[in-house]
């Protein structure tokens, strides 16, 4: 199929004036590329292995030990603002806060071959090359841009596991070069590779690995990739030094060896261009061998050519994006679809299509009832991304949560992941939420091993040497002196605890239940009376001094104040509500929260925080306080939620390449948006609930697995029209703060009646009121 009849295809595929688009039309992956989202651009399919996509530049994590502080910025590899583009590599994290990946670096150049990226002042220095935003392009499995420098056209989609490029070069050139840098890679440091491996198996196929120890402290890639052209040449540079060469010394491994090794390896491939200025490859991925990449090259890519490949890639997008039906305009649409689309980029696939693995002990496994996933960011996902699973895509979910459980057989720790990929448990963030995840998946009727919960749910929380496990289990709290973020990791812990207790209840561990219910009820031992705030406590029981709870660092508290961590206590509003003094002080303490200024001095030491994330000083760029706008559903005033929502989702959430207010974290900052657009929260995971809100567009339907189907109604919803009058299911009055999982999996119509005016008489019973674990 030649370039006109693709473009054909796509065109068909698109809408025109008469005909209604499709939701992948609405789709626009460069929101977030700005700024703080650390989203990327790039081809991709549903939790796909291989996120193909341009790295604009390749700043170091550190450099003797000292860390940079631009690294950051490309935690994805991409920033908009970038004049020019490094190379294409096959892995990417969406959204993060952290880094690693950017493995198996491709390059299409012509003229003279150099294997260094030179800088983005000076690019002809080096391999990379200038672009333009007017040539460039994305949608949902596609991605295309302009070399400027080289006059090269690069078109790229993907499969599961395999990477497809299209270089078109310059008419009239005689030579065309592909670069293969196995020394790139993001949050890159001298020393991350510790070993690189390429072998030339004929003249159109490669194959290989590297290992590198990044945050996935070792992390195997291996490679097969296929030109559509005979190699001409090739030949490499090894950047680093060689003290021992062996009997290898006998060969000149730079020029056409067809075996090539070591730390710090660069390749180049020549082809003649005078048939044809087209080159198509295929990058196929796998984490267990060359013989896996080989054989998932065979089964997604075989006989297929790069349009067929990018028709193909779209229609999974708009199967998978198709589960939503909604009414809004155009941008809220294209916010909408985005913020689903960003959803289902990670957690990803971790195996090869034959079902093999490699497990966090780094043997390989065989899956045989579930796909092994990786990517588990669970400090932020399991707060709305693995709940919106439960909704609309359970067998997903339930294969993530036995991909969670499998991490915790194989781990000498015995744990459930914290912050895991690729293999490797990263340890990243604080407290033990897998153990929120498997209880959500539990409470929401997902089919697990119930022994195995239970076990892997009582190990993972009692891992002494974690985060001062041992001093929480003891004392009731984590001191600070012993861990800087002791104070958060107590409030985390408890509302772990709870999902404990809530699991072992519901599967009749009565034990279990009774000492898990007392250790949930530990954020209590934080709340200093006087203040009305949580506060941080020192190894002999004494309150920190001084103390500030304005201030997001150094107060025990990561990436947060107390002012936010306070609220932290989703189990048991109820308890905090008195603890806080009363309904009044409590609704006066969150209207506070989002009304009050916070001073600059107060966040510019923490990363992760931003004034674009800020709404007073109620933080939404971050994930502790993503619950708190529902909690006014347990007091008098629910109405303020309606206000308060909108004006985020307004303001925080835009159709533009700086339109996230905060690192995206791999799909819960778009979780939040989904949620919060159908009027409803999972507050607390681990219940049956999702706490009340309001809709955000006049109508949008969720296709279930089950083949039932759950609408939301609010017609007259509007800026102007965001408050609640009255709400029904299925035709009848419904009264209830929160709906349930059983209301959503059963079918139905939600049903909202909308006014410019706040209903203040219109007040949740307290039977009515949301979970909590104390009355």
């Amino acid at each position: 199929m030649n370039l006109c009849v693709f473009l054909l295809c796509v065109g068909a595929m698109l809408p025109n004036k008469e005909e209604k688009k499709k939701p992948v039309d609405y789709v626009n992956p460069f929101i977030g590329t700005k700024s703080m989202g650390h989203t990327f651009p790039g081809a991709c399919v549903p939790y796909g292995a291989v996120q193909l996509s341009p790295d604009t530049e390749n700043v170091p994590h550190n450099i003797d030990g000292v860390y940079q502080q631009d690294a950051y910025r490309y935690c994805a590899g991409y920033q908009y603002d970038d004049p020019t583009i490094v190379g294409f590599s096959h892995t990417h994290l969406s959204g993060t806060g952290h880094s690693d990946l950017g493995d198996i670096l491709l390059m299409p150049m012509v003229g003279d071959v150099k294997l260094l990226p030179g800088s983005a002042e000076r690019p002809e220095e080096g391999y990379r090359s200038r672009f333009s935003h007017e040539q460039e392009k994305a949608s949902p499995g596609y991605y295309e841009v302009m070399l400027q420098d080289y006059d090269i056209k690069v078109q790229l989609t993907a499969t599961e596991r395999v990477g497809i490029h299209k270089y078109t070069y310059p008419a009239g050139k005689r030579e065309g070069h592909v670069i293969v840098d196995l020394l790139h890679g993001i949050y890159n440091y001298e020393g991350k590779v510790l070993w690189a491996n390429l072998r030339v198996e004929n003249d159109t196929l490669l194959t290989g690995y590297r290992i590198t120890r990044g945050w996935a402290r070792t992390n195997y890639t291996y490679f097969a990739v296929t030109f559509s052209k005979p190699i001409k040449n090739y030949g490499h540079e090894n950047f680093e030094e060689v003290k021992y060469r062996g009997f290898w010394r006998r060969f000149d491994e730079k020029n056409n060896f067809p075996e090539m090794g070591g730390r710090g390896i660069v390749a180049f491939f020549d082809f003649d261009l005078q048939g044809s200025p087209e080159l198509e490859v295929k990058v196929a991925l796998s984490c267990v061998s060359t013989e896996g990449a080989l054989k998932n090259l065979q089964a997604e890519v075989s006989g297929l050519n790069f349009e067929q490949l990018a028709i193909k890639a779209r229609e999974k997008w708009n199967k998978s994006l198709s589960v939503i039906e909604a009414q809004g305009n155009e941008d809220q649409l294209s916010m909408l679809y985005t913020s689903l689309y960003h959803t289902m980029i990670n957690p990803s696939v971790y195996m090869d299509v034959d079902g093999q693995y490699r497990g966090v002990d780094h043997m390989i496994h065989q899956a045989s009832d579930f796909t092994n996933y990786t990517v588990f960011s669970l400090w932020d996902t399991y707060r709305a991304l693995h709940p919106l699973f439960n909704v609309m895509n359970r067998q997903r979910n339930q294969d993530m949560v036995k991909s969670m459980l499998a991490h915790y057989q194989q781990s000498v720790h015995k744990a459930l992941p914290v912050w895991s990929h690729m293999g490797n448990e990263n340890w990243c963030m604080i407290a033990y939420h897998g153990v929120a995840v498997v209880a959500d998946a539990v409470a929401k009727g997902i089919e697990l091993d119930k022994t195995l919960v239970l076990e892997a749910m009582k190990n993972s929380s009692n891992v002494s040497y974690y985060q001062d496990t041992r001093d929480y289990v003891e004392k009731g709290y984590v001191p600070v002196d012993k861990d800087g973020n002791g104070a958060s990791i107590t409030l985390e812990n408890a509302y772990d605890d709870w999902t404990i207790y809530q699991t072992a209840r519901m599967l009749g561990n009565k034990d279990m239940a009774e000492e898990y219910g007392k250790r949930a009820l530990s954020y209590r031992n934080l709340f200093d009376d006087r203040l009305g705030f949580a506060r941080p406590r020192l190894s002999n029981g004494s309150w920190k001094e001084p103390f500030d709870p304005l201030n997001t660092h150094g107060e025990g508290f990561i990436e947060g104040n107390s002012w936010n961590y306070s609220f932290h206590v989703a189990h048991d509003v109820n308890g905090l509500i008195r603890l806080m003094g009363g309904e009044k002080r409590f609704v006066e303490r969150l209207d506070s929260l989002f009304t009050m200024h916070l001073p600059e001095k107060y966040y510019a030491d923490t990363e992760d925080i931003t004034e674009e994330g800020l709404m007073g000083n109620y933080v939404h760029g971050n994930e502790p306080s993503h619950h708190v706008l529902y909690l006014y559903a347990w007091t008098s005033q629910p109405w303020k939620t309606q206000l308060r929502v909108r004006e985020v989702m307004n303001r925080m959430y835009r159709n533009r390449i700086d339109g996230l207010c905060g690192n995206d974290d791999c799909g819960q900052m778009s979780a939040w948006y989904i949620f919060s657009a159908l009027g409803f929260y999972p507050v607390c995971p681990g219940t049956n609930q999702y706490v009340l809100g309001a809709p955000y567009l006049p109508y949008m339907k969720i296709y279930l697995e089950n083949g039932h189907s759950f609408e939301v109604r609010a017609p007259k919803v509007s800026d102007r029209n965001r408050y609640v009058k009255s709400v029904k299911l299925n035709g009848k009055p419904y009264e209830k703060a929160y709906i349930t999982q059983q209301d959503i999996q059963a079918g139905g119509i939600l049903e909202f009646e909308m006014g410019s005016k706040p209903e203040r008489d219109r007040i949740y019973s307290d039977d009515n009121k949301p979970y909590s674990l104390t009355r």
